[in-house]
């Protein structure tokens, strides 16, 4: 029974080990728009909801000895957002949301990094329509490689929950069901980000 019961826990515990990364080789990663998303959804008529995606974006990663020394910055171009319909996008970025002649850029700087090895959380001021807050994005990150044509790259996953009220954006419309957009905004990001060839020394 001892037996059986020590093979039953290193058969749970190998996944773990089997799927074990570790952190990308340091130096700055720029993500590549090719191969990341910024996308979200929210819900619609109390019962649906809605997703989308921003088309234009850049960032930059900055990675030390750990991935817990780590820095990142984004930028995303709020009138980029695609939802697929293209009356609904330009309601988006009018007055009512967005307001992106006004605001044409949402922004991420972070403050702390951290990664138990299967779980990465990064603590950072997210500005949008003018007013800064701490957000927590939380996701995983999948490991790295360096391919002879792609480059060294390094893959992550993370998400965050926003309330848009908190940023100013407050329109809505009520109709018998209640609210007709959801004020709770689920962000999901997933980034491949290249390393940058160091800049030679004079």
């Amino acid at each position: 029974m001892r037996a059986r019961t020590l093979l039953t826990a290193a058969a749970l515990a190998l996944p773990q080990f089997a799927f074990a990364v570790a952190p990308p080789p340091a130096g700055e990663y720029a993500i590549d728009p090719v191969h990341s998303k910024v996308g979200f959804e929210v819900a619609h008529l109390v019962i649906s909801s809605v997703e989308g995606k921003f088309r234009d974006f850049s960032g930059l990663i900055k990675i030390g000895g750990k991935l817990e020394d780590c820095s990142v910055e984004a930028r995303i171009k709020t009138a980029s957002i695609d939802t697929g319909v293209e009356a609904r996008d330009n309601h988006l970025r009018s007055a009512d949301f967005f307001d992106a002649a006004k605001f044409p850029e949402m922004t991420f700087t972070s403050r702390k990094v951290s990664w138990d090895g299967s779980t990465l959380t990064i603590v950072g001021d997210f500005t949008l329509h003018g007013v800064t807050k701490s957000v927590t994005l939380v996701g995983k990150y999948f490991g790295a490689i360096n391919d002879p044509q792609m480059g060294e790259r390094a893959a992550f996953e993370v998400s965050t929950k926003i309330d848009r009220r908190d940023f100013g954006l407050v329109w809505n419309k009520l109709i018998e069901v209640g609210p007709v957009v959801g004020n709770e905004v689920t962000i999901s990001i997933k980034v491949e980000a290249v390393r940058k060839a160091p800049t030679p020394k004079a």
